[in-house]
């Protein structure tokens, strides 16, 4: 069903591109009712305009809280027409037909981004835009409604192209995208309402703006896209692409892995550099400068840094950065880049270079996923652990050498796959063990990649006298053996296990020392 617009109502905060929609209208004889100064907008293009309170019989009131919130505006949006009730509720209070509603809300989502007051913002949540905007879209059979800017070009050529009327799929699309849009308007509020709570919500809400559609997802059969958050957005969708080919669904996602595991490296004590491949880390390293942090991570699985993303923690410098493209990278994250560093990448001009200056922010305070029929929602895994956290649990105490390679590798284990198992040595990995289905198995996995590396052989990357470190408790012996067999001299892992006597008998007969931190790392 067609319906001719013979009245609008245009109420918006945002005027651009108004002028050509009201051109249009004008055009097509339509009569405008508006208010305060959007109406003077319409009155400075010499187009008239009935001001809303000369259709209420009310002034604008309460700071401009009150002017659209009444019966012969929403009775002229809501009216049911052939509906004889209505027809006469209309003649009794002199409601007439609106066909054609557009509005834009106020800018809440720019005004809290901004940082501003508290009762600033609350000024800024819109109440009459979206009542007016449901009302419309409730009664699309009859009443078009526009709500976002970028429509108006559609509305243009569906009058141009229909006589001055609306189609009822063309209503109905307009309809559907405007209660996405108070959906989301209102999701955001409520957001900024609960930005200081973690507690579970009883409605999944989730704000967020499409910030670009992907060429693919993991597969190129699969249809993928990213969506920024509306309130304080930070990490990687904000990070500044310097150079390189647009980032795929895959880098995206490994990036933000590379991103949480280094934010574990507070760059005013440590300078880091982490390697990341499909999600995990196949290096991790700490070191004098970044070249040296560089060149330890790459040690422990060349093989898998070929192709895979890094992330460092301080400036990016000149020879780190000709160190770096002497190999297949994908994409680097820093913080900062010198001019020369920056030079020294550009002759790699599909290597991706994202600098993230709010790298340490932390904003992640929660995780979703979804699963068929629902959403699994969790906090983050925030938990920082300290040297006043260990429980040493066997005869042999840990020196402090030991301690510190306790506490760099279970940041490690942190961020890599369910099962883990992570061998570190002098704040550098030297062996990792991800994602196998039996703890033992990947205590095993561990020990191989460490016999693959290149250098294996020398003391520096060999697994004696080193560190492991579990991201859940080892619930037989068996996993620990491997260890110990392999040169493990100190352990780290959460404890918690029926066997714990068990494990903790292993490691004294052993002779290594063991910490228990109560706190496990599962990441599946």
């Amino acid at each position: 069903m067609d319906i001719k617009i013979k009245t609008a109502l245009i109420s918006v905060s945002d005027k651009s591109g108004l002028d050509v929609v009201i051109k249009k209208l004008h055009e097509e004889e339509v009569k405008l009712i508006s208010t305060g100064g959007t109406a003077q907008f319409i009155r400075d293009m010499d187009i008239p305009v009935t001001d809303v309170s000369d259709i209420t019989n009310f002034p604008e009131m309460m700071d401009g809280r009150v002017k659209t919130l009444h019966p012969n505006i929403h009775g002229g949006l809501l009216a049911v027409r052939g509906n004889q009730d209505h027809k006469e509720s209309q003649e009794e209070y002199n409601i007439e037909n609106i066909d054609l509603l557009i509005v834009n809300l106020y800018p809440f989502e720019n005004i809290v981004n901004t940082g501003t007051k508290d009762e600033i913002c609350v000024e800024n949540i819109d109440i009459g835009g979206p009542a007016m905007l449901r009302s419309a879209s409730k009664n699309h059979k009859y009443v078009c409604v526009v709500s976002d800017i970028s429509d108006y070009s559609n509305l243009i050529d569906e009058l141009s192209k229909n006589a001055g009327k609306t189609s009822l799929d063309f209503r109905t699309k307009c309809a559907a995208i405007t209660f996405e849009r108070t959906a989301h308007y209102d999701g955001i509020i409520s957001k900024w309402f609960k930005r200081n709570s973690n507690d579970l919500k009883e409605n999944f809400i989730a704000p967020a703006t499409l910030s670009k559609k992907l060429r693919y997802g993991e597969n190129p059969h699969q249809d993928a896209g990213i969506y920024k958050n509306s309130i304080h957005s930070s990490g990687i969708p904000s990070a500044n692409l310097i150079q390189g080919k647009e980032l795929s669904y895959n880098n995206l996602n490994d990036a933000d892995a590379a991103l949480q595991l280094i934010k574990e490296f507070d760059p005013s004590n440590d300078c880091t550099i982490a390697i990341i491949k499909h999600a995990n880390p196949c290096g991790v390293a700490s070191g004098i400068n970044l070249l040296d942090a560089y060149e330890k991570a790459f040690a422990c699985d060349p093989s898998s840094a070929f192709g895979g993303i890094i992330a460092l923690n301080q400036v990016l410098d000149e020879e780190t950065a000709k160190k770096i493209i002497e190999v297949f990278t994908e994409v680097i994250i820093a913080p900062a880049i010198t001019d020369d560093a920056k030079k020294i990448i550009a002759s790699k001009k599909n290597l991706r270079l994202l600098i993230l200056e709010n790298m340490f922010e932390n904003t992640i305070s929660h995780n979703f996923k979804s699963i068929e029929g629902g959403v699994l929602f969790q906090s983050n895994d925030n938990h920082k652990l300290s040297i006043l956290d260990l429980n040493i649990v066997t005869k042999v105490k840990p020196t402090t050498h030991q301690t510190a390679d306790m506490l760099f590798a279970f940041k490690v284990c942190k961020h890599v796959k369910s099962n883990a198992i992570v061998y570190v040595k002098n704040n550098k990995t030297i062996g990792i063990g991800a994602g196998q289905m039996s703890r033992i198995n990947s205590a095993r996995v561990a020990v191989i990649k460490n016999n693959e590396m290149k250098d294996y052989q020398s003391d520096e990357n060999s697994l004696n006298e080193c560190t492991v470190a579990s991201d859940a408790f080892f619930p037989f012996p068996d996993g620990l053996l491997v260890a110990i067999e392999s040169g493990a001299t100190s352990v780290i892992q959460p404890g918690g296990s029926m066997n714990d006597k068990d494990v903790i008998k292993a490691a004294d007969d052993g002779g290594i020392s063991m910490a228990f931190t109560g706190v496990r790392h599962f990441k599946h």
